[in-house]
């Protein structure tokens, strides 16, 4: 399958930037920073999560950013959460926000392109995103294929990872994670027609972990 290519946005160097000023303005402002692919994605994942995970289950959000999905889900009544993210600047800025709300959600800084440990028997493995910034990296094949191994190694058997994309289609996905991973469901996305054909500008697809 062909790469990508390399785009800042695969770098840690353009992620480190961006939060250090979004903390800055989270702390002047008040401002959260942005909802990657929106409202209307965030609106349909939680909707999905409501009909179809027990808010007793544990979640964890993979380049959780300024943790606003994990925050949305807490309102929503799921209360075991847990974000990681590379970028040191984006967990500070998760925390902050959480804990001005009160609300009780574990952040850590985790690169997951590396050797990982601590983090296992995870029911839900989310990713709204941060796979699409993989696989935008210098080494995007070995960081892609280093990931999937860390996230099957999170995850119980018969878990479920929830993975939303602007970069790769449903099929492709289903392709890159067959090893570990089997089609489960997708969530609706917006789509478009063209041409007579209809497309989905984001895909966000349900996979369970294989049981070895």
């Amino acid at each position: 399958m062909e790469e990508l290519g390399e785009s800042e946005l695969g770098t840690q160097e353009y992620w480190d930037k961006r939060y250090k000023h979004e903390v800055k303005n989270f702390r002047t402002h008040g401002d959260v920073g942005e909802v990657w692919f929106g409202d209307d994605i965030v609106v349909r994942i939680l909707r999905w999560f409501e009909k179809n995970v027990d808010p007793s289950q544990s979640i964890l959000d993979l380049g959780c950013g300024n943790g606003m999905l994990l925050i949305d889900l807490y309102r929503e009544g799921f209360k075991n959460l847990k974000g990681v993210d590379y970028c040191q600047g984006a967990i500070t800025l998760a925390k902050e926000i959480a804990g001005k709300e009160e609300f009780d959600i574990a952040f850590d800084t985790l690169d997951i392109t590396a050797d990982c440990s601590g983090i296992c028997d995870i029911d839900v493995v989310l990713d709204k995103g941060t796979y699409d910034a993989i696989s935008l990296s210098l080494e995007a094949k070995e960081n892609r294929l280093k990931y999937i191994k860390n996230v099957c190694k999170f995850m119980k058997d018969n878990g479920l990872f929830i993975i939303t994309s602007c970069n790769w289609t449903q099929e492709e996905l289903c392709e890159q994670f067959e090893d570990a991973f089997v089609y489960y469901k997708h969530i609706p996305t917006p789509q478009f027609k063209f041409g007579g054909k209809v497309g989905s500008v984001v895909s966000s697809v349900v996979f369970k972990k294989i049981v070895n």
